[in-house]
């Protein structure tokens, strides 16, 4: 399959940044892109890779981009940005200077997981793009309160020697000891993605652990303690308004329990909830994969 690669420049205020992507497929080729919004806030694009399937499936051209501030739109002085630097805008405002660069305007389709689901949502019901033809959310939620409340009752559902370990830790600001780490593997394991990690998302939580800055800053230690910037971010009060067909999905043991997904489903009009067997990550599921990659496909085709 054909790969292009390159960068856009971002401008923000008097400074320009460099916005990586990987184009799979031909842009001109008349069939409306996907354009896929990794999570994090700061986890780098490699671990949806595999969704290039959807390229081998239908011949729909699926455009990857690491988001500013990781990956391969890192920049120097990451680190000493102040936190009012990180916003939902300037991630909207990221996504469609790239919209305009790639030249896709006027027909593109969108595919957000976890934070990237958020940020669609939230670009669809605040901007209202006129070229947006489906919204696929995985694993998303329309607000953080919703998503620390789902992660909450999964941490409870813990033994409880790990869950007052992992309290303890939050507590005292020792989320970098061995101890805690091992026991967010736990919690990865059951709601996250099973283990081995497939290297695309070794790769992908490798660039967060090397420059941690937006995900700490943004969400905080861990994805039980919201204390950054999205701490109150939720966009519910505007979901009603997304015209666009939207595909929800998500998995059975998922950190995004359906109660970040009902919300969703109850108030966009147009939309379709497909739920599968494993966690957080069904496009590296092998007992999901195969199946999410058909519905995505049939739904960007025939929706």
């Amino acid at each position: 399959m054909a790969e292009v690669t390159g960068n856009v420049d971002f401008k923000v205020g008097d400074d320009t940044y460099q916005t990586w992507y990987k184009i799979v497929g031909d842009l001109t080729s008349g069939v409306h892109p996907l354009i896929v919004l990794h999570g994090g806030p700061g986890v780098s694009h490699e671990y949806m890779t595999p969704l290039a399937e959807i390229h081998n499936k239908c011949n729909i051209p699926v455009v990857f981009y690491d988001q500013i501030g990781i990956g391969k739109s890192i920049f120097e002085g990451v680190a000493g940005k102040p936190k009012e630097f990180w916003t939902v805008d300037l991630f909207m405002d990221e996504l469609e200077n790239l919209i305009v660069h790639l030249g896709i305007q006027n027909g593109f389709a969108l595919l957000g997981h976890s934070w990237g689901g958020m940020l669609g949502a939230h670009y669809a019901s605040h901007r209202h793009p006129v070229g947006l033809k489906h919204l696929v959310i995985t694993g998303g939620a329309p607000s953080m309160a919703l998503w620390e409340q789902s992660t909450g009752q999964l941490l409870k559902a813990l033994p409880a020697n790990i869950r007052e370990m992992i309290e303890r830790h939050e507590r005292e600001g020792t989320t970098d000891s061995p101890e805690y780490q091992q026991g967010m593997g736990i919690f990865y394991e059951k709601h996250v993605c099973k283990t081995p990690w497939p290297k695309v998302m070794e790769l992908s939580f490798a660039a967060m652990m090397q420059h941690p800055t937006v995900y700490h800053t943004m969400i905080g230690p861990s994805e039980f303690t919201i204390t950054g910037t999205l701490k109150s971010w939720s966009c519910l009060d505007q979901i009603h308004t997304i015209t666009t067909p939207t595909l929800l999905t998500n998995g059975v043991m998922d950190e995004a329990q359906d109660v970040c997904m009902s919300p969703f489903f109850q108030r966009i009009p147009h939309v379709k909830w497909a739920q599968f067997s494993q966690r957080h990550m069904p496009f590296l599921e092998e007992e999901d994969k195969e199946r999410y990659f058909q519905v995505v496909a049939d739904f960007l085709t025939y929706a």
